[in-house]
């Protein structure tokens, strides 16, 4: 589909990157891989970045990554609000969204309908992906017959763990009840994602999702959904033919920048590799093309200070 937005364009933003914000007066601040996170009382600010993270580490940034980001969620948290409720309060500035401050279930739910990534590097050494054990002489990106759900904890610092249902059960980290609450809404997640993936002509692969509970005791859909940080998406087209080759499906997603810093040696430890602009553009154009691709629309964008435009939003909806 025609693109909205030209590579000069993307290049010329650069320098305009979000790299970090510092906004006192909207509350306790706590900055994640992408997101700095704002909490007063009851309500929650998230201001996507343009931070771009792998293997846990932040390595750099990259234009308007974070408007895609938080206008891909949007898109996607309007598409599912049926299926359970999510944090969404209003949405001041294409990188900023209010939402309802939860108590979050420390774990990070992902769900998995092929084997590939770090699942199938962990099965490459014959290890259990988050305590299920997959059946002996599956190949690299193989369909599951249905979708498996692999937990992970949640970790202030260093890689999040793997850990099986068991293990959040017996740790007591969530009752039986609400987990079963969690895999029932993650399930239904990925399978609306699924199926409005391939009305794209998309594959939808693997997902993470992130839970919490109300006042009440409500589960609710947090943090984002579905974005290129979160997910992994293949074309549907060629999927057969290069499985069936031993090629690795074309992905729209940042898988490759994955396989970019690995094919350098790196895998989170040491000195990353630096990336020069060329490939920033080409990343910013990789984000921008799932944004279209799944949503059917251009993507537009300013030139400019994100900040800015942040900081000017903000106040015009009375947070700061």
């Amino acid at each position: 589909m025609q693109t909205g937005i030209t590579d000069e364009q993307i290049r010329s933003q650069i320098p305009f990157a979000l790299e970090s914000t510092d906004f006192p007066s909207l509350g306790s601040r706590y900055q994640g891989k992408v997101r700095d996170s704002y909490v007063k009382g009851d309500r929650r600010v998230l201001i996507a970045s343009d931070r771009i993270s792998a293997f846990d580490r932040v390595l750099t940034t990259i234009p308007f990554k974070g408007e895609v980001l938080t206008r891909l969620a949007s898109f996607w948290f309007g598409l599912t609000s049926e299926i359970i409720a999510n944090h969404v309060v209003s949405e001041p500035d294409p990188q900023v969204i209010v939402g309802r401050e939860l108590k979050i279930v420390p774990i990070e739910v992902v769900m998995r309908g092929y084997l590939t990534g770090s699942a199938w590097r962990d099965y490459e050494k014959g290890n259990d992906i988050s305590g299920i054990k997959l059946p002996k002489n599956l190949r690299k990106n193989q369909k599951f017959p249905e979708p498996i759900i692999t937990p992970s904890t949640k970790e202030s610092a260093g890689h999040d763990q793997p850990i099986s249902r068991e293990e959040i059960l017996k740790r007591k980290i969530v009752s039986e009840e609400l987990w079963a609450k969690i895999e029932k809404a993650a399930k239904g997640l990925f399978i609306a994602g699924t199926a409005h993936a391939a009305s794209r002509g998309l594959l939808f692969v693997d997902t993470k999702y992130e839970f919490g509970t109300d006042a009440k005791g409500n589960l609710i859909l947090a943090d984002e959904i579905h974005t290129p940080d979160s997910s992994r998406y293949w074309y549907a087209k060629s999927y057969a033919e290069r499985f069936s080759e031993g090629k690795d499906p074309e992905s729209l997603d940042k898988e490759f920048v994955r396989r970019w810093l690995m094919e350098r040696g790196w895998m989170g430890e040491g000195e990353a590799p630096k990336f020069d602009d060329d490939f920033k553009v080409k990343i910013a154009r990789r984000y921008i093309s799932t944004y279209e691709e799944l949503t059917g629309l251009p993507f537009t964008a300013k030139v400019g200070s994100a900040r800015e435009r942040i900081e000017k939003n903000l106040k015009k909806a009375k947070l700061l």
